[in-house]
């Protein structure tokens, strides 16, 4: 069951993430699944969503690499890279098309053959210093 698991986790980022499939949310987190992201939580779905769309409107050209992934019976830990482009201003910044990278990690507890919670930490720092530097570049190009 570790195996499938662990391919099951792989798949949530395949198509959530890399694919965009909003409608892959629905079909993968139950309702009763919590995902704690750092202090915020989410509960199901339509918690999520939110987040998720967020995400999608500030970048785009999301790609998500599984780098490492250690199933252990009802627990899969995987280690993540994603690269995108910060095309839009979902985040309250104007978009800088910067291309940015970072690394995180998630633990994903099974139910049943489910998600049931999942814990995830992720270079935001990382991803917000990369922001700010290309707004810093691209006011000090623009400047007169």
């Amino acid at each position: 069951m570790s195996e499938q698991h662990r391919q099951t986790v792989i798949r949530w980022f395949e198509e959530v993430w890399n694919k965009g499939r909003r409608d892959a949310i629905d079909e993968m987190l139950p309702a009763d699944c919590v995902i704690h992201d750092g202090e915020a939580a989410w509960r199901g779905p339509e918690e999520f969503k939110p987040f998720f769309d967020r995400m999608r409107a500030s970048f785009s050209d999301i790609r998500v690499t599984s780098e490492h992934a250690i199933a252990e019976g009802d627990v899969v830990c995987l280690r993540w890279s994603v690269s995108m482009r910060h095309t839009g201003d979902g985040m309250g910044m104007p978009a800088t098309d910067k291309e940015v990278s970072i690394t995180g990690m998630s633990l994903v507890r099974f139910k049943d053959g489910r998600f049931a919670e999942c814990w995830q930490n992720w270079d935001m720092y990382g991803m917000m210093q990369q922001i700010n530097e290309a707004t810093k570049a691209k006011a000090y190009m623009t400047a007169e």
